[in-house]
């Protein structure tokens, strides 16, 4: 945002016009949103205070019984901060601190923006805490205060609003399970910066959805034929059955044209008698996963769910990675090269997907499990694996290894039921046997599993209904 609004005022719009528009806009969504109640206006020492400033005089302007607290002295405001301030006529400019709540039933929350790097401390952390006790409802300005925009950590406190308005893009940070769980409705209001500054921009990271990817979805032809549409092949293990069964369910419903589940002698009658669909093949080892994956036509793996931690999986994942086509790890696959992490990461020469929780994320990436903020900790995974990272969550996160990131939210908190990760590595797979890149497959299948978890559409969802859904979760990306 700070290279957006140097880029817009470079292109010949002024940062007061930003100001006046930033402001203007927060005080029509707080028009629309609540009736006319005195309202404190909470101001901070820079642009995110001077936005306040707007916000008040037009709330005045309308008829509302505005007070304003500042933090800091008046005086000391500079540049489009002091100029708002100075179009202020409505009444005093009083000391921030909780006395400025008195009397009022909503607070516009103009105190930082996105850019604090620091925790809040002194009056402006006494105001949060005693807003978080209160019933005062909260508009926040482009963020909650305290709220990193970027990483999407609290800087000590922040407030919880009803309502946050933010300018021109949204923030990575208000996707983050912290900034969805503070932000309320989140409104992205157009200030009057040109599109075209994105160019300058150069943006890295997108917010999920099929514009990103569903032209890579496969579509029907007249010619095709079950190889042409992709053989994914997935290694099973002999306790967790169901894993391996949900996964390959999945990878078919997402358009493989075959599946192959391998298998140890001691399963396979299991798996015989499950989905009649999917192929069985006999492996017991890691040499006998690489023999099997000799047929050039195998040309998706997947390795981990219910594989076990053992050395077959070890093996049969360094084979898998060994063919250099399309790879998804999950699960197992990932856990079991906890000890050595480097002799995963050393043998990922092609198309890969890591799709760790933050336990499996963990123990690869010990020294990334905290700080950073979700989307940098991904990013940085990729760039040390050369794998793209799945990052799973109600925020997940998907990072290639060139730093390309996608924020993915479109998920229900119903998905959180076992054998759902399952069918989310099983329709990573399904798509990357159709030829998606592990950064589009990993996209599109963390929307696609959102979907389905929201178009069953009643209580008692479990991992099989997700697979149910799948085809009508296409349909809708398709469309």
């Amino acid at each position: 945002m700070a290279k957006a609004d140097s880029a817009a005022i470079a292109g010949g719009v002024p940062g007061a016009d930003l100001m006046e528009a930033a402001g203007r806009a927060v005080a029509a969504a707080v028009r629309e949103r609540y009736d006319p109640q005195p309202v404190a206006v909470l101001c901070g020492p820079g642009n995110n205070g001077g936005d306040g400033f707007v916000t008040a005089r037009h709330l005045h302007a309308a008829g509302w019984p505005v007070r304003i607290g500042l933090l800091g002295e008046r005086d000391a405001l500079r540049g489009d901060a002091a100029w708002a301030a100075g179009l202020w006529t409505g009444g005093p400019v009083e000391a921030l601190s909780p006395k400025i709540l008195d009397g009022s039933l909503l607070a516009i929350d103009a105190l930082f923006g996105a850019g604090l790097s620091r925790p809040i401390e002194g009056p402006a952390a006494e105001v949060i805490r005693h807003l978080d006790r209160s019933s005062v409802v909260v508009v926040a300005v482009d963020v909650p205060s305290g709220l990193n925009g970027d990483s999407g950590e609290v800087m000590g406190c922040a407030p919880q609003a009803d309502l946050t308005v933010t300018f021109f893009r949204a923030k990575p940070g208000h996707y983050s399970v912290e900034g969805m769980r503070r932000c309320g409705q989140l409104r992205v209001v157009d200030i009057g910066i040109p599109a075209s500054v994105l160019r300058a921009v150069a943006p890295r990271q997108w917010l999920n959805g099929p514009a990103l990817w569903s032209q890579h979805l496969r579509r029907d032809a007249l010619s095709d034929h079950k190889y042409a549409r992709g053989h994914l092949t997935i290694l099973a293990g002999d306790t967790a059955t169901g894993a391996a069964r949900l996964a390959a369910l999945a990878g078919r419903r997402a358009g493989a044209g075959l599946v192959t589940i391998a298998t140890p002698a001691a399963a396979m009658a299991v798996y015989q008698a499950a989905d009649p669909g999917n192929l069985i093949a006999r492996v017991d080892d890691g040499a006998g996963f690489a023999r099997l994956l000799d047929d050039p036509r195998c040309n998706a793996i997947l390795v981990g769910p219910g594989a076990g931690l053992n050395e077959r999986t070890r093996a049969a994942t360094l084979a898998a990675l060994a063919t250099r086509r399309s790879v998804v790890l999950d699960a197992d696959a990932i856990t079991v090269f906890a000890e050595a992490p480097q002799k995963l990461f050393d043998a990922i020469a092609g198309p890969t997907l890591l799709t760790p929780h933050e336990g499996e994320f963990r123990r690869l990436f010990p020294d990334l499990a905290t700080g950073s903020g979700k989307v940098e900790r991904a990013r940085q995974a990729a760039r040390r694996s050369g794998a793209t990272v799945l990052l799973k969550g109600p925020d997940t996160v998907i990072a290639a290894p060139d730093g390309r990131a996608v924020i993915n939210v479109h998920a229900p908190a119903t998905l959180a039921t076992a054998g759902s990760g399952d069918v989310l590595a099983g329709i990573a797979g399904g798509l990357m046997a159709q030829g998606l890149a592990p950064l589009a497959a990993g996209a599109a299948a963390s929307w696609l599993h959102g979907e389905c978890g929201y178009r069953f559409r009643r209580p008692g969802l479990i991992a099989e209904d997700l697979v149910a859904e799948l085809p009508k979760a296409l349909e809708a990306a398709l469309n």
